[in-house]
């Protein structure tokens, strides 16, 4: 069976997915049936097979399982947010088809993604204005003590969404060309490998960049989502621990500076000990203690999809931010541990398919844009379920594809695009004599 041939078959569960989803929620509305759900299933099926067509005849080579498991986690999605809210869910669909538009356009009309290396310095800029734009008077307004949304008249959007693509093309641009130096160039002091100074500098600059955002925007999980890439990309460029190891010192010496310096970063980490403390759980910690506790009454299979409390009856709310922070907490609360982790195992499948695309490449720029993209979808995975199981402190970054969120369904899309086109050259380079 070709690639493309597996792929088609593999969008066929996740359309199953979605026409069983809604039928669940029609029954637990109504109890019964509905001919809505076998229409939504249709719809999604056939807008997945228009881009499974542009797929197959400009990237015929390319991955065959990462764009259904995508689909899996969007067709999920979109029945939890509609089971939370109809009105959110139907802007959740739109959001989606323009998703699709985006990646199609991704791959249309970006040929050779291996041009995106002369502009490197142009899209670094550019993404750190995007950094910078929540703070922009007129635009920016801050959201729960961060600012993350620009308002561009009806438009709102997320710009981190989109810098952590910008970021990571021009690291991987960057190590390319400097991987060797860092190396050869570098000197031990107390048996840690320091690399030369000039070379050194972008390190500087991604940590200042990261220490800017707990700063600036306030953005707890986008500064690690974004070092954490970075130190992923320098470790695949050099193959030197050492330089990870020292990355994580500076992060966490500047993470320790300021928790002790700006109120709001200490507030964040004295909730994440100790969200039930007196005076606390009923403010601040609300909304990770009632996460929690949320899990804790899933157990092993849950309550029952479309079963757990959002809710009072007569107003307030038991889980704050189903939709967009805590849906990992309606998933746990409904389908318990067992569905839990059928969803991180989706999310690890992604990884391991973007890591065997990286492995696959045979041009460092490739091998290194490959890498940077999967590891900063696996580590905002990891930030936003930490946070809401208190492994870390909780940030607001959206769970990709399951979460609320127009400007994290699109990015992600083009991220999906570039994992893409990096696996149809390499699959290619791979099978050619």
């Amino acid at each position: 069976m070709s690639a493309r041939n597996r792929e088609l078959l593999g969008l066929i569960p996740a359309s199953l997915l979605v026409t069983a989803g809604f039928a669940a929620v029609f029954v637990q509305r109504s109890s019964q049936l509905s001919n809505l759900s076998l229409s939504y299933g249709a719809i999604f099926l056939g807008l997945c097979l228009a881009v499974h067509i542009i797929l197959r005849f400009r990237l015929p080579n390319a991955d065959p399982y990462l764009f259904p498991l995508f689909a899996v986690l969007a067709s999920f999605g979109l029945v939890m947010i509609y089971r939370i809210d109809e009105t959110l869910a139907r802007e959740q669909a739109q959001w989606f088809v323009v998703g699709l538009a985006f990646f199609a356009a991704t791959i249309i009309f970006l040929r050779d993604y291996r041009k995106l290396e002369r502009y490197r310095y142009l899209i670094a800029i550019a993404s750190i204005l995007l950094l910078l734009a929540p703070r922009l008077p007129g635009i920016g307004g801050q959201v729960n003590g961060a600012y993350l949304a620009v308002d561009v008249g009806p438009l709102a959007f997320q710009p981190a969404e989109f810098a952590k693509i910008g970021i990571v093309i021009f690291l991987a641009s960057y190590l390319r060309d400097t991987r060797q130096v860092l190396v050869q160039g570098s000197r031990r002091i107390l048996g840690i490998t320091i690399p030369p100074l000039k070379q050194f500098g972008p390190l500087l600059v991604v940590w200042g960049m990261a220490m800017l955002m707990l700063i600036v925007i306030r953005d707890l999980g986008s500064s690690l989502m974004f070092f954490g890439a970075f130190l992923a990309l320098l470790y695949v460029a050099t193959n030197r621990a050492s330089f990870v190891v020292v990355g994580l010192g500076m992060f966490s010496l500047g993470a320790w500076f300021f928790s002790s310096n700006l109120a709001y970063v200490q507030d964040r980490i004295d909730i994440w000990r100790d969200p039930f403390a007196r005076g606390v759980i009923d403010n601040e910690g609300y909304q990770i203690a009632q996460s929690l506790f949320a899990q804790a009454d899933g157990g092993v299979l849950g309550v029952g999809f479309g079963q757990s409390l959002l809710a009072l009856p007569g107003g307030g709310t038991i889980i704050p931010a189903p939709d967009t922070d805590l849906i990992y907490a309606v998933i746990v609360n409904e389908l318990g541990l067992v569905g839990a982790c059928a969803v991180l195992f989706v999310y690890l499948l992604i990884s391991e398919r973007g890591f065997r695309i990286a492995t696959l490449a045979r041009d460092s720029f490739s091998t290194l844009l490959a890498a940077g993209l999967t590891a900063v979808f696996a580590l905002q995975v990891f930030v936003i379920v930490g946070g809401v199981t208190k492994v870390i402190p909780l940030t607001g970054v959206t769970l990709p594809f399951i979460s609320y969120g127009g400007s994290s369904i699109v990015a992600n899309f083009v991220l999906l695009a570039l994992l893409l086109l990096v696996s149809d050259r390499a699959r290619r380079e791979a099978m050619a004599p």
